[in-house]
């Protein structure tokens, strides 16, 4: 699909009608949820238009993919995990395992039928913009065939992640270990740890899945804690607790299933009491809240109880940092297995690991079978594939001195880019999920702009991202994110750092802000270099056409002796306008306000 480029115009009338919709190729990198979600909305919203996607894995799913180590779930609800649009009423349990996500995943990409835009087994090396053509040059492998190759389009999204780019530990020796060797992200799962001695290193949202489901299988486990971490109770516990007091998660009944899949109300109203919960913990994040005080005192608490068999655990593990400083994670299980007989929790620091085993800097000695690192992943936005913008400008350089975007989706001088969970795109609380939607649903408006409105790039003003970023800051320092702790959410730069991985609000905040495109934050270049091109050349596509349509707009016609109820259920204008009759009506009434006539808003 050839691409437009820009051409000096000397007439205001531009060579095009008036809804027009001009050829558009958008790249994006990345097959999980994002690439998944893009795949869904873009050629939907975008006619004229061709997608590529291309990912370094096999097969769709992203991190579902990928994580494969043991115990490797959501610890979100699984009926919280899932696209609004989407709903799975047979999920096996209320925290569902990482196959039977990925699963979910699959399905939705074999029922959409976007596979068919995906090049998998493909590795993004770099990508460029060309300014002489106003494109993205993207320089891509062939994993397969090692083949490297240039592809070129008008767009380019992103939707790699933030826990994307895994690392091993800088520990001396640790390539000298002769046992096996495992990465929390490169999980090798022919390895059989049953009955060996192992040692686990690191207490993130993947160590504290790993430790109690190797912890029963192990005949010794040395789980190595150098920071400290709030343990949480699940979300939406009291569901669990239904079923089982002393469980941490349970299986759906054979009759909850079939109840839900034939009553999609009943499933409705269990997914909204879940989802309430899981989008009603914002104050807590606030400083100095007493929500933050009573949930400070709530899981202290819970962490003493369940590390009541070994007290001095407790004295290590509970942060003198705030909740939600660092992720808050539920970690079903994980006390409970620190406390048995067979795991010694180490809160000395490592000083090298040996032929055999792990030294600690008292000079003591564990051998061990099999050192598993959950170290993380690197969180600092400087190691991904290199991104060049206008002058050259590699985009991880520019965010060496202060990372900045434009809602975390765009950054000026780099036009027609997007990306979805770039910084300040995660959420400390609430529902990711639907934050993903609403960035493809947002960058398909942004490009249906571009296509018919004689665009040739967009991209956000320097204004706009300074603005936006200095609002992160600002809002951040009102938060228990920015108190002084080690967290993903500063990208690696240190207790203190700025906060650059989460979204400055609620995720009820962020889905109301990415509804729709605020056009006055960009700029804007045109086609023919007449802007006001859009207009065209007097002439519409129906015009042109013999057999076209040229009357559609009385499509959605009704009549006159027809009451307004009877109209509200229509599309288009028609509807639109019956709808806004009835609740002015009700307005006045009452209905929507205090105060009657003037109160329809509630004021």
């Amino acid at each position: 699909m050839p691409s437009a480029t820009h051409i000096a115009s000397k007439s205001i009338i531009s060579a095009r009608s008036v809804d027009d919709v001009r050829p558009l190729k958008v790249i994006g990198i990345g097959a999980g949820i994002s690439g998944i979600l893009a795949a869904i909305r873009l050629p939907r919203k975008l006619k004229n238009s061709e997608l590529v996607i291309y990912d370094k894995n096999e097969e769709v799913g992203g991190t579902w993919f990928e994580n494969r180590y043991p115990g490797c779930a959501c610890d979100i609800p699984a009926h919280c995990y899932q696209l609004s649009f989407e709903s799975n009423p047979a999920w096996s349990s209320f925290y569902a395992k990482a196959p039977e996500i990925l699963e979910y995943w699959k399905r939705v990409a074999d029922k959409y039928g976007v596979r068919k835009y995906m090049k998998l087994s493909h590795k993004a090396m770099q990508a460029r913009w060309d300014e002489s053509t106003s494109t993205w040059v993207a320089t891509l492998q062939n994993i397969t065939t090692g083949e490297v190759f240039e592809d070129t389009a008008d767009a380019l999204f992103t939707g790699i992640g933030v826990l994307n780019e895994w690392k091993w530990p800088s520990i001396p020796g640790l390539k000298d270990f002769k046992g096996k060797l495992l990465h929390s992200a490169q999980w090798d799962e022919s390895y059989d740890y049953k009955g060996s001695n192992v040692a686990v290193i690191g207490a993130g949202s993947s160590g504290i899945q790993i430790v109690p489901t190797l912890q029963p299988e192990v005949t010794r486990l040395d789980h190595y804690v150098r920071g400290r971490t709030w343990i949480a109770t699940t979300i939406a516990a009291d569901e669990v607790k239904k079923r089982n007091d002393t469980a941490s998660n349970f299986d759906f009944t054979k009759d909850e299933i079939d109840a839900w899949l034939q009553d999609p109300t009943l499933y409705l109203s269990y997914r909204k009491k879940l989802e309430a919960e899981l989008q009603s913990g914002h104050i807590i994040t606030m400083k100095g809240s007493e929500a933050q005080k009573e949930a400070r005192a709530f899981f202290t608490q819970l962490m003493r109880d369940r590390l009541a068999k070994k007290p001095q655990v407790a004295e290590h593990m509970i942060p003198d940092f705030p909740p939600l400083c660092k992720r808050l994670t539920p970690g079903p299980g994980y006390l409970e297995a620190l406390t048995k007989e067979n795991v010694d929790v180490v809160p000395t620091a490592i000083a090298r690991i040996t032929a055999t085993g792990i030294e600690t800097t008292d000079g003591k000695h564990r051998e061990v079978d099999a050192i598993v690192c959950a170290t993380g992943f690197d969180t600092s936005f400087q190691n991904r594939f290199p991104i060049y913008g206008i002058g050259g400008v590699k985009l991880g350089d520019r965010w060496k001195s202060r990372v900045d975007t434009y809602l975390s989706m765009m950054v000026d001088g780099f036009p027609n880019f997007f990306m979805s969970l770039g910084p300040n795109s995660g959420v400390g609380g609430g529902n990711l999920l639907m934050l993903i939607e609403r960035i493809a649903e947002y960058t398909a408006q942004v490009l249906h702009k571009m296509q018919t409105e004689n665009i040739l790039t967009v991209e956000p003003t320097h204004k706009a991202t300074q603005n936006f970023t200095d609002f992160c800051d600002a809002y951040f320092a009102g938060t228990v994110f920015s108190e002084e702790c080690s967290s993903w959410y500063k990208g690696g730069t240190g207790k203190n750092g700025r906060v650059v991985a989460i979204w400055p609000g609620s995720s009820l905040h962020a889905i109301r802000t990415l509804e729709k495109p605020r056009w006055e934050d960009f700029q804007y270049t045109y086609v023919d270099g007449n802007e006001f091109g859009w207009i065209g050349d007097g002439w519409s596509t129906l015009d042109r056409l013999d057999d076209a349509d040229k009357t559609y707009y009385l499509d959605n016609q009704q009549m006159i002796h027809q009451p307004l109820e009877e109209r509200t259920g229509m599309e288009g204008l028609a509807g639109d306008l019956a709808r806004t009759a009835l609740t002015e009506e009700n307005g006045e009434n009452g209905k929507n306000g205090e105060n009657g006539k003037n109160g329809k808003n509630g004021e």
